[in-house]
């Protein structure tokens, strides 16, 4: 799942996930369609902007996963502050990419969140 106001985003993810075994199950603009759509969606992992009008996605990071405790964030953006780092990551956020982002970042990041997710499933 993509959360992102930018469709500018969302097709260049598209387009660099093309031909990967990674595909982009919902794009939501907004945090609060965010929260609206993953019960529905159930995404194996959302990658979440921080900048965006109304909620933005540090809260709804954390309202996501009081919601749903299952829930696996990866943040992406242009505004990368180490507070806002470590933020996320006490937020539960499984990695940060910085945008602008290439094809190679942007599997390498996914790639490393879902280790990351497969690695605390076998320590549970």
């Amino acid at each position: 799942m993509v959360v992102d106001d930018s469709r500018v985003i969302l097709a260049e993810m598209k387009k660099m996930l093309e031909g990967s075994d990674m595909e982009i199950c919902e794009f939501c603009r907004s945090g609060e369609e965010a929260l609206e759509k993953f019960g529905e969606a159930k995404p194996d992992l959302v990658t979440m902007d921080i900048v965006m009008p109304g909620m933005d996605g540090m809260e709804t990071c954390e309202k996501l996963r009081q919601r749903y405790p299952e829930a696996n964030v990866y943040m992406v953006s242009s505004m990368a502050y180490d507070d806002m780092i470590d933020r996320a990551v006490e937020l539960g956020a499984k990695g940060f990419l910085f945008k602008p982002f290439t094809k190679d970042a942007l599997l390498e990041g996914l790639q490393g969140a879902f280790k990351a997710i497969e690695s605390e499933r076998e320590k549970a």
